[in-house]
């Protein structure tokens, strides 16, 4: 999954795809990259970052969701949590919801509609206050609480599991120790049987490994798929892509010898 953030403050990225003509091109790049779908976000999620309101935030998206549309044939996941624009996507027959806050707003299980998928992702308070001494008695256990809930939610609305991706929120609520917790155990969450969504993508949690971001953001992805992770998002799809073809390139030949 490649990142096309269209916000002026996202943490890593913020401004440089706002217009039209960049969007096109970033999203081009990422699929000559081998991106196999694009995620377009209108709102910074970053820890501190301040919400945009429902018209900032669709003046945002939709006329890039369009422009991608119309000149790709590539599936499209928005980014969203707000009801009107999970909407919008949803009439122009986007393949998925990607939801920070897990359809947990007034009129958010409604607006998904019939058909695209939606992953659901765990975030320990707001993005205002997510980063403010995070505290868990049993991280995987809480995780798996609220995933519970929230797949028991989403099925009384009418949206059935099969269409549900989780994402156990790198970063959103959790600290340096979390984090990579969450990557080492990842099998937690098979008991769902659901795909795992991972975004570690230039996550500050990185930097405090190596200052060289694309190195770290891509040898976290190998190590989240390494753990069985389904779908990872990246910024760095073209990097990412390749380093994943030699890992399984690797690994696929090993149990081709050993017959496992």
């Amino acid at each position: 999954m490649g990142i096309l953030n269209v916000t002026p403050d996202s943490f890593s990225d913020g401004g440089q795809f706002q217009s039209l003509e960049a969007a096109l091109r970033q999203t081009d790049a990422m699929i000559q990259g081998g991106a196999d779908i694009i995620d377009i976000g209108g709102e910074s999620t970053r820890p501190g970052a301040r919400r945009p309101s429902q018209q900032e935030e669709l003046d945002r998206v939709l006329p890039i969701l369009d422009g991608v549309q119309a000149r790709f044939d590539v599936p499209i996941s928005i980014d969203s949590s707000t009801p009107e624009v999970i909407s919008a996507a949803a009439s122009l027959e986007v393949a998925m919801i990607n939801d920070v806050r897990a359809l947990t707003l007034p009129g958010a299980v409604a607006a998904v509609g019939d058909f695209a998928l939606v992953a659901l992702m765990h975030m320990q308070g707001t993005p205002e206050s997510m980063q403010v001494a995070p505290r868990y008695q049993d991280l995987f256990g809480e995780i798996n609480g609220f995933f519970s809930e929230r797949i028991q939610a989403l099925e009384l609305g009418g949206i059935n599991r099969e269409r549900l991706i989780l994402d156990p929120g790198f970063g959103f609520g959790k600290t340096l120790d979390q984090n990579f917790e969450l990557i080492r155990g990842l099998s937690e969450f098979s008991v769902f049987d659901r795909p795992l969504m991972i975004g570690l993508s230039r996550k500050s949690s990185l930097r405090t490994v190596t200052d060289d971001i694309l190195s770290a953001s891509v040898a976290g992805a190998l190590a989240a798929v390494a753990a069985g992770a389904s779908l990872i998002r990246v910024h760095d799809v073209g990097a990412t892509v390749g380093a994943l073809a030699v890992w399984k390139a690797i690994y696929d030949e090993r149990k081709e010898r050993d017959g496992t």
